[in-house]
This record gives structure tokens, C-alpha cells and sequence, in this order.
């Protein structure tokens, strides 16, 4: 727990050993008990500093603090309390910018100030309180009380803690997957990745740890990445109403200041340091249908001839831990599915991709070429007591891989071969909290080795699960040679995104489950996983007609679609509520491939720049305070702004649309932004708007991707009088080309006036689309095109079978006035 009152120099101040329990406060031992005693100890003032480089270090005598110039905007800050610091190490950091970056050290009287272009760094002398602030010295970000730390007398090591000032507007967001409202003020929270099946609205923790959050205050923005692996804390204004608190049971202080001033650019610099989601294939973005389990195969038959026989789209189907022998994984229940891989080749023909679970629990039996693999390599976690850890899992006694060894990841990426020579295409990596039945996880004490910088199970249970998928990930990429893997995994920590997408876990089918579900979905991509989905229509649980629906709707909006559910549930394919329920889900699955290439070039901008795909209006206006607190809208990358229905029987619903002009998809009305609109909602919409000046690239609606071959892709022109700039991204949909710059990435720049529409076209990578022209639609235009004119020559419209006017253009246009 954070310190209760500011500390003016005090050290050594001696008080009872604390206790700190589960829910993350601390109980302080019976005072008349004979107990040792330690010392809870802060930084004193400073008496001095030395440089590196663009490494500071400052020291009170005793302790150190290092301030690292990250980059011109991230300033990190690391304490060392006997002023040895631990070695610089973590899975969370995939480069550091390696730019150069101006910076400088002043001196006054009171302070040293680290500077840099954008951000300076305060480090008061007389008490050791670090700030951050702009260049022009806007401090955003203050300590409440110096860093302190305490003796761990149970494990050793320390108890480490930071206090900072929480102002009377400031809010908070970010922290992952909690299952909370996006404003985190007032909440205490703590992450410790845990198997909670049918979690309830605030309960906490869940499956992730993402210590990283967004401060919003004075109107700028500034991120706090807290990269402690351990089980740790943040308090934001919770206990005192003017303190923000994140401490850790072990391990490091290890922050990074990350300045904004906007909430966007403060997710983009987190992803310069953590990474980005490399590209999906584009299948992987289609529908998804899944279920606990699909078996036996002519189960499996069936479902996929139902989607195609009903003409709805659908990418994937999964097969849950019953496609397995005994749960054992990477080997195949023969009696259920004796000739997988002619079933996969198959489905393959069909346009279905086969996604299969795999679990870290191994099952102990010598007989099983997987254990006896692991037990001869000594692969698998040991206790302090040097025995193997053991527990029970879906295969009944398990030994676990120790995934922090880079051997044994790169073992476990070799096991894959046998699925991946049966065709499967994508892995799905569940229970890698991890879970075990019973106990819940491991014990505190099992080893790890952690890459060479060992540590017991407290230290790496928050990154088992995200090591497990990394695992996978690269084995994959491995054995796919230059296609792209599709990953999933339940557990996550601060990078996983570099591996894997993500889901919420096992939700429950309730309108209030879909709520919390739109929740963490935008709460996940501000976070840094933009891949995230929920399990459409509720894990566990029985939803009617109109909750599977509604979620159905919500789904497409979502990066990851996916429906699942439990095997002792009702059925959840797309038909099976009845035939009008079944009409609106197909209606919207096939509007999610519609907009395949709009939401494929927003993982563009996502992979190549940082982009969050999921918006909060508050990232979008953080500058209006009222919009900080508003949760139901979002934007799904620049130009896409939904606002799910969340309650039974609701006719109409109230939408704020930010500033610009909108068009309701459905029938293109015209709404003015920057206020609250009454929208109706018939079962068979949702409220959905395009901005206006936006151009949305579309599909023709196909029953799965690359099924068509796009010879001229639509455009839709939303006409505005503001200046608006779209992109759209095309490559190979399955390949690694795009990092040699084999992709193309359109530029539209439009223009409108009351009288007229200018279109400017550029476009960078060396890949050539199959799609030869586009055929631009013009949607709203205040007034009757006379003339239009592409590249210095007069064109005319043409009609489709619609009836819908719509100019065809050479795919290399380079501009086109329409008056």
C-alpha cells in the first residue's frame, strides 16, 4: 500500500513487518507479538549525480535512481536500493528507439532537470520527488513521496513502491483486460494472471498483466509502464483522493514515463517500445466459429457444410482439447477423427481453415513421446525442493515446460510439425495463467529460468502464458517458412502482442457480459493488444435470440471475431435461434467481410505506426471532460465510429458522435458532430457511422477470403466540405513479403467543397494488387456532378446492377476532380 502522508527526507523510519494479503492492502502484524522488525526506507535528499550518455545517475549516498533517455518523449526511471541495479532485462521491451535524441542537464539550487525536445525531468534535491512535464515545464506528472521500498523477509528482495500526485481532474485508463469501466479513478486493482471462469463485473484480476496506464489531466496526456513482472498493485485514488500508487511484491522499481500529449501518441510511443502486432493473415480477421468441442469429425462436416449450404461467411472452425488423445497434446483422438489430415484438405477445399487447441500441462506418462521428450531434456519446471512440478489438469497428473528457457522454446515451436504437416493452420493456447485444478497455479517456489536471470515462480508466472505463445509463435513461423502463423492466447503480459492475439476468456452469456465485453475490448487496444475479441454470445451461460444477435452485431466491430461456447450450452452457430435471428447474423457477419479491406488496412496502421484499432471517445476528445467518462462509442481505426446496443428490447439509444460530420451506414443520413443524437434501433441494425470525407474501401461479400478475385475494388467517397486522409492496404494476405516492402499502401487525400470534390491519390511499397481500377462511389454530394475530370481527362458515370451511380478510375490515378 501506498504511503498515507508526504515524507520530507525520513529514512530508516522502523515499523512492524507488513503482511501483504490478496486483495493488495497491508495488515500489520500483531504489535505485542516478539516479531522482527524492518525497516521501511525512502530516498533521502540527493547528494549527487553521474552521467553515461544519455544515462543519469543520481544517488542519496546509499540508494541510486537511474533516469534513461529513452527517446525524445519516454524518460525511464530505475531504483536501486543499495545502489546495485538488477541486470537490464525484459520481455516486455523489444527495442529501444534507436534514435538521437537532444537532451541536456540543468542545475538550480532545488532541482536537477533532465531535458530533452519534449519532455523535461525534475528530480527535486531536497527530498529526491521526481516530476515530468513538457519541454516548456507543464508538470503532469509528480511524486506525492520519494520511492520507497521494503525488506521482503518471506522471499528477500523488497517490497518496492511509487506514490504520485493525483489531481483533482486526472483520470485514468489502460491496465488491460479489467473488467471495469474505462475510467479507472477511484479503483484499486492488481495483476496476477488467474483462471476466472464467469468473472463478474469488477472482479479482478483476470487472465493479463499490462502495468501500463494513462494519466489524463490539465487536458494532456502521459502513460506510466510499471515493467515488473511480479504480482503487482496500482491504487488510483482510491484510498486518498490525491494519490496515485503502483507497487510490486518483488523485483525492480522500473517505470517509464511516457509523454503524450495526446492519448493516441501516448499508445504509439508504448508500442515503439513494446511492439506491434505483425500483420494477421487476412483470414484470420474473417469469422470465426468455434465451440467446447467440436466432435466427432462428422460433427465437425456438418457445421462447415451448414455455413456454406446457409451462404454465410465464414474463415475458421476450432477444435476444442476433445480432438486430442486423453488431452494430450499435438496428437489426435483417432476414434473421433481417424483420418485427420483428409479432413483438414477437405475443409481446406471448402475455404475453411482448422485452428486447434494446445495446453501447457503435459501429461506424466513415459509412454507418451511428448513427456518423454521433455523428462530426458529436463524441460520441465522444477520446485525449490529440486521435484518436478506436478498438477492436475484436463489430462490428469501434468508436468509443465519452463517456457522462460530458450531451449525449451524452441522445443516446444518443434512439436507443432506433425498438426502443421496435417494442415492446421492456426493454435489456439488456453489454461496458460497458468491454471491448475485445485491449487489454482504453481506454487510460489517453482524455478524458473527466465533467460538466464532466474527467479522462482512469482517473478514469471505473470509471463508464463505470454513465453508459451512466443514459443509457438516462433516455431511456427518456423514451419510455415514465410506464411504468416495465426496465434491466440488466453494469458498475456506488456508485448504479447508481438506474438499473439488475445481473448477476454470465459464470459458468460448476459447483457451485462456483453457491456463488460466493450469494455475491455477498447480498454485491451489502448493498452497495446488491438487484436483482442470476446467469446460472441457468452462462454457459459444460455442467451436468447436477441443477446446472441446483439453480440453478433458488436462482433463485427471487433478486431478478433469469434463465437464460443461451452460444450453443456445450447447451440451457437449463426441459425441456431430461428430464421430471423439467423437472417440479422448473416446480414452482419456478411458486413464484416464487406469491410475486410477497411478493417485490414486499419491493422496496417496498427502494425506499422502504433494505431490503437479500437478508439475510446475519450482518446478522440480528451480536451472536453464529459467525453472522458463516456464508454459506449468507439471509433474502430479513423473513419468507423459504432455504438453497440446493450440491452434487451432497446428501440432507440442516444450516440455522441465527435466533431466532423457522420452518415449512418444504413441509409447514409447525415448527422452533425460534437453533440448527442437520438438513434433508432431495429433489431436488424446497430448505430454504425462513417465520417464524412472518408473513403472505405470494400469487398463484395464472399463466403470466406480469397474466394473472389478482386478485378475492381469499391471505394465509397463520404462527402464532406473538411479536408479527410484514408488509406488502403493491400498485399499477399498470408505472407512475411510486406517486410521487404512487398505491399502497396494508398493515400487518398479528399477534398469537398459546396460545388466540388478534389481526390488526390499517392501511394508507397512495391506490390502490385491483383484489382486493376476502382470504382469510386459518391456518397452525399450536395449538388449534381456536370463534369469529372481524372487526371486532366473527362470521364463518365456508370450505373451498377443496383442502379447505384459510380465512376470506374485506373488504380494509379493520380487525381480526380469532380464538379
Amino acid at each position: 500500500m501506498a504511503d498515507t502522508t508526504k515524507k520530507e527526507g525520513i529514512a530508516n523510519e522502523i515499523v512492524p513487518i507488513p503482511e501483504i494479503l490478496e486483495d493488495g492492502m497491508q495488515h500489520v502484524n500483531n504489535p505485542v507479538l516478539d516479531l522482527p522488525r524492518i525497516e521501511k526506507q525512502y530516498l533521502t535528499a540527493v547528494k549527487g549525480y553521474s552521467q553515461d550518455r544519455n544515462v543519469f545517475y543520481f544517488t542519496d549516498g546509499r540508494a541510486k535512481v537511474e533516469v534513461l533517455v529513452v527517446s525524445e518523449e519516454i524518460i525511464r526511471v530505475r531504483l536501486a536500493p543499495e545502489g546495485v541495479f538488477l541486470a537490464d532485462f525484459s520481455y516486455a521491451i523489444s527495442n529501444k528507439p534507436d534514435e538521437y535524441v537532444n537532451y541536456l542537464l540543468e542545475e538550480s539550487d532545488t532541482h536537477y532537470k533532465v531535458k530533452t525536445n519534449a519532455v523535461t525531468c525534475f528530480i527535486q534535491k531536497d527530498n529526491f520527488y521526481i516530476s515530468f512535464g513538457s519541454a516548456e515545464e507543464k508538470v503532469l506528472n509528480a511524486d506525492f513521496a520519494a520511492m520507497h521500498w521494503e525488506e521482503n523477509v518471506d522471499f528477500g528482495g523488497y517490497y518496492v513502491y511509487c506514490t504520485k500526485e493525483a489531481q483533482e481532474d486526472e483520470v485514468f485508463f489502460g491496465l488491460g483486460d479489467k473488467a471495469t469501466n474505462l475510467n479507472l479513478r477511484g479503483r484499486r486493482v492488481r495483476n496476477w494472471n488467474s483462471d476466472t471462469y464467469s468473472y463478474a463485473f469488477n472482479q479482478d484480476p483476470l487472465y493479463k498483466t499490462i502495468p501500463f496506464y494513462i494519466g489524463v489531466t490539465q487536458g494532456d496526456a502521459y502513460g506510466i509502464f510499471f515493467d515488473n513482472t511480479f504480482k503487482t498493485f496500482f491504487d488510483f485514488a482510491a484510498e486518498h483522493h490525491d494519490q496515485t500508487s503502483f507497487w510490486s511484491e518483488g523485483g525492480e522499481l522500473q517505470y517509464y514515463y511516457i509523454h503524450g500529449p495526446k492519448m493516441i501518441d501516448v499508445v504509439k510511443r508504448y508500442h515503439s517500445i513494446t511492439g506491434t502486432h505483425y500483420m494477421p493473415p487476412l483470414w484470420g480477421i474473417g469469422y470465426h466459429q468455434c465451440r467446447w468441442s467440436y466432435y466427432p469429425e462428422k460433427k465437425v462436416r456438418d457445421v462447415a457444410t451448414e455455413f456454406r449450404n446457409r451462404e454465410i461467411p465464414c474463415d475458421a472452425l476450432y477444435l476444442d482439447i476433445d480432438y486430442m488423445d486423453g488431452y494430450r497434446c499435438f496428437t489426435w483422438n483417432k476414434r473421433y477423427f481417424p483420418d485427420p489430415k483428409k479432413m483438414i484438405a477437405d475443409l481446406a477445399a471448402d475455404g475453411f481453415k482448422t485452428v486447434v487447441m494446445i495446453d501447457p500441462g503435459i501429461k506424466v506418462d513415459d509412454q507418451y513421446w511428448v513427456f518423454k521428450q521433455g523428462k530426458e531434456n529436463n524441460y520441465f519446471c522444477r520446485r525449490g525442493d529440486d521435484y518436478f512440478m506436478e498438477g492436475f489438469v484436463w489430462p490428469g497428473r501434468c508436468q509443465f515446460p519452463d517456457f522462460t528457457n530458450p531451449e525449451v522454446r524452441e522445443w516446444w515451436g518443434t512439436l507443432y510439425k506433425g498438426l502443421v504437416d496435417d494442415g492446421v493452420a492456426g493454435f489456439w493456447n488456453d489454461m496458460n495463467e497458468p491454471a491448475v485444478f485445485g491449487r489454482g497455479t504453481f506454487p510460489d517456489d517453482v524455478r524458473h529460468q527466465f533467460d538466464g536471470h532466474r527467479g522462482s515462480h512469482r517473478k514469471a508466472h505473470n509471463i508464463y502464458g505470454m513465453q508459451m505463445v512466443r514459443a509457438t509463435y516462433e516455431g511456427l513461423k518456423k514451419l510455415y517458412r514465410n506464411k504468416r502463423p495465426f496465434t491466440i492466447t488466453r494469458a498475456a503480459y506488456a508485448g504479447t502482442q508481438r506474438y499473439s492475439s488475445v481473448w477476454t476468456g470465459d464470459n458468460i452469456a448476459t447483457w451485462e457480459h456483453l457491456r463488460i465485453g466493450t469494455l475491455q475490448l477498447q480498454r485491451l487496444s489502448v493498452s497495446g493488444m488491438s487484436f483482442c475479441g470476446t467469446d460472441i454470445g457468452g462462454f457459459t451461460g444460455e442467451p436468447d435470440g436477441e443477446l446472441y444477435t446483439r453480440w453478433m452485431q458488436f462482433g463485427v466491430f471487433s478486431p478478433f471475431m469469434r463465437v464460443h461456447s461451452a460444450g453443456d450450452t445450447r447451440d451457437r452457430e449463426p441459425w441456431s435461434f430461428g430464421p430471423e435471428w439467423e437472417a440479422i447474423c448473416k446480414k452482419f457477419i456478411e458486413l464484416r467481410y464487406k469491410l475486410l479491406p477497411y478493417i485490414y488496412s486499419v491493422f496496417w496502421q496498427q502494425h506499422k505506426y502504433g494505431d490503437p484499432i479500437l478508439r475510446p471517445i475519450a482518446l478522440l476528445e480528451q480536451h472536453i471532460a464529459k467525453n472522458l467518462q463516456r464508454e459506449e462509442e468507439f471509433a474502430f481505426g479513423d473513419h468507423l465510429l459504432v455504438s453497440p446496443v446493450l440491452h434487451p428490447g432497446q428501440a432507440s439509444k442516444i450516440v455522441y458522435l465527435p466533431e466532423g460530420t457522420w452518415y449512418y451506414y444504413f441509409n447514409n443520413k447525415v448527422y452533425v458532430g460534437s453533440q448527442e443524437h437520438t438513434i433508432d434501433t431495429p433489431l436488424d441494425e446497430m448505430p454504425f457511422f462513417v465520417r464524412g470525407g472518408a473513403i472505405i474501401p470494400e469487398f463484395p461479400v464472399m463466403q470466406y477470403t480469397g474466394e473472389q478475385k478482386i478485378e475492381s475494388l469499391r471505394l465509397n467517397y463520404y462527402f464532406s466540405a473538411d479536408s479527410c486522409d484514408s488509406y488502403v492496404y493491400s498485399d499477399h494476405g498470408d505472407t512475411f513479403a510486406y517486410e521487404q516492402d512487398v505491399y502497396i499502401d494508398k493515400h487518398f487525400i479528399a477534398e469537398g467543397r459546396n460545388n466540388g470534390v478534389s481526390i488526390r491519390q499517392g501511394e508507397q511499397g512495391l506490390y502490385t494488387p491483383n484489382y486493376s481500377t476502382f470504382d469510386l462511389y459518391l456518397i452525399g454530394l450536395p449538388f449534381t456532378p456536370s463534369n469529372i475530370i481524372v487526371d486532366g481527362l473527362k470521364v463518365e458515370s456508370k450505373k451498377d446492377t443496383e442502379g447505384l451511380s459510380y465512376v470506374q478510375l485506373d488504380r494509379d490515378f493520380k487525381k480526380i476532380t469532380i464538379q
